[in-house]
């Protein structure tokens, strides 16, 4: 007789998604990949500089009334004496100098301070238990894709909270890290307000535009109605790939809790007094936070008396967010008791730290090899011949936009910063694709969305070293490794699902000509 298996067969993607976890996975410990990487690197570095090889190609200026410059760019040899030397004198700042590295120290702090106090536990039982929790995933996607209002800190804020919200809930943890993750890193070029990025990217343009004599509207603006358009495509998708596909991957989104569990889990007398204080704490604290913020002159306003696109308000966020929480968590702690004496403040911080120990560990190598990757020059010269292979085929309409796309892509995974990508690249296409009848405006747009489509995949990215610590945090099977593999495979159905949506979104713009922005057409 058969043997019946009930057993679940896996699709192709699914394989192909495992695969991928298991190939990143067989790569050395992070730490290891990290040291590997510097020493290839630095080999690599002085095989191409004894080569000679180099490239020429006109280079932006971040200042629009400056026209770009005719750059010629060799490899960086770094197993020179000089860059021998500066591996060694700038060791320490290399590591200390690490973006990512205060910011999660300091969220550490403060989000460890929620959790400890039990706060954080206590607000979501009461809040938001019962409720479906593709709400919450939607809450989580909308904050992320507008998070780069904080600049890079939301790339850090919104996985490491929304990682402690589901762990709270009772759900898989790693849910809201990855969720939380690819709406901040993915949709960083998107967003419902103005951001610094707007601002960045369009004064790169400008100086295309005026030093070459292109005659189209560029402001910071000129690509709002797209990027705001596509904040919801970002966020629809990951949504609906969290929903239906990672959630599932990680053990279901469902909050299922019979009653005897909701009897267990109900908010007490002294935690419901803990959260009123709290309340009255974040009212306070919002109140001085405006009084700080809206008069003309306050102190979080900027030079001109405003706040976007860049401000000491917008540049505080971090330190904002840590304050706001620490309050929160003083407030509720003294109000339910968990706070009985101040020596337990030092300790509760502590224990938000030793929760980071991981990250800090694979940050060294991480900081050692992005600094050396970014000082060979390789990086730039891989963008450039990129823009070349482009230029090469015989293209043209929307079809010439998809292969922007997919080269400026594959350039993501070698340079991660969107303001240096932009920089190389915009001399060479913004020209070109004007005389094709393309606006500025329209090549810059569909530029973000190559950059949003694969900031989350890239193995070099600064904030993989989080993610992955992050990972390995709340990891409750000791059997299963916490690798490279584990980011890029748990990423991957996002960044297919924003490709498919973003390029979608831009076929419909393209055939219905619509504006970019304000008074900015698609085409000259």
């Amino acid at each position: 007789m058969e043997k019946i298996s009930n057993k679940k067969k896996k699709s192709l993607f699914d394989k192909f998604i495992d695969g991928v976890e298991k190939i990143g996975n067989k790569l050395p410990h992070p730490f290891w990949l990290f040291v590997s990487l510097s020493i290839f690197v630095m080999v690599l570095s002085f095989v191409m500089s004894k080569a000679g090889v180099e490239v020429t190609y006109l280079k932006a200026s971040k200042i629009a009334t400056e026209a770009p410059t005719e750059v010629t760019i060799g490899v960086n040899n770094l197993l020179s004496k000089e860059n021998i030397q500066g591996l060694f004198t700038n060791f320490t700042n290399t590591y200390s100098g690490f973006a990512p590295l205060g910011l999660v120290m300091i969220m550490m702090l403060g989000v460890g301070m929620l959790e400890q106090t039990g706060m954080l536990s206590a607000l979501i039982r009461k809040t938001i238990l019962g409720a479906p929790a593709s709400m919450l995933i939607l809450i989580i996607a909308l904050v992320g894709v507008n998070a780069n209002l904080a600049s890079d800190a939301g790339v850090i804020v919104v996985p490491a909270v929304a990682g402690a919200v589901f762990k709270s809930l009772g759900i898989n943890p790693w849910i809201g890290v990855i969720s939380g993750y690819v709406a901040a890193n993915g949709g960083f070029s998107a967003n419902v307000f103005i951001a610094g990025t707007d601002a960045l990217l369009a004064g790169i343009t400008e100086s295309v535009t005026k030093g070459l004599g292109i005659d189209a509207p560029v402001h910071p603006m000129m690509n709002y109605y797209f990027m705001v358009a596509s904040c919801f495509i970002i966020v629809g998708a990951t949504v609906l790939v969290t929903k239906f596909y990672i959630g599932k991957k990680l053990g279901g989104t469902e909050i299922k809790l019979d009653a005897s569990q909701l009897e267990e889990h109900k908010v007490t007398k002294e935690e419901k007094k803990g959260l009123k204080y709290a309340g009255i704490a974040a009212i306070i604290f919002i109140l001085a936070l405006l009084a700080l913020t809206l008069p003309e002159n306050a102190l979080f306003r900027n030079a001109d008396g405003g706040l976007l696109p860049k401000s000491p308000l917008l540049s505080s966020i971090v330190s904002i967010l840590f304050f706001f929480f620490f309050t929160l968590a003083m407030a509720y702690g003294k109000g339910s008791g968990s706070i009985k004496t101040m020596d337990d403040v030092p300790k509760y911080m502590k224990e938000g730290v030793s929760n980071a120990l991981g990250f800090m560990v694979i940050a060294l190598p991480a900081s050692i090899f992005i600094s050396l990757f970014s000082a060979s020059k390789i990086s730039t010269i891989i963008g450039v011949l990129g823009g070349e292979v482009l230029k090469s085929l015989s293209i043209s309409g929307y079809p010439l936009l998809v292969g922007f796309v997919l080269i400026c892509t594959c350039m993501n995974l070698c340079i991660t910063s969107g303001s240096a990508k932009w920089l190389i690249i915009s001399p060479v296409f913004v020209p070109m694709f004007s005389m094709l009848g393309f606006s500025p405006a329209l090549t810059q747009a569909t530029y973000r969305i190559a950059d949003t489509c694969t900031n989350i995949i890239s193995p070099i990215d600064y904030y993989v070293p989080v993610i992955m610590g992050l990972l390995a945090m709340y990891n409750t099977d000791p059997n299963r490794k916490v690798g490279l593999g584990t980011v890029i495979s748990l990423c991957l159905p996002y960044s297919i699902a924003y490709m498919i949506g973003l390029l979608g979104l831009l076929f419909v713009w393209y055939m219905l000509g619509l504006d970019l922005g304000p008074g900015v057409s698609m085409f000259m």
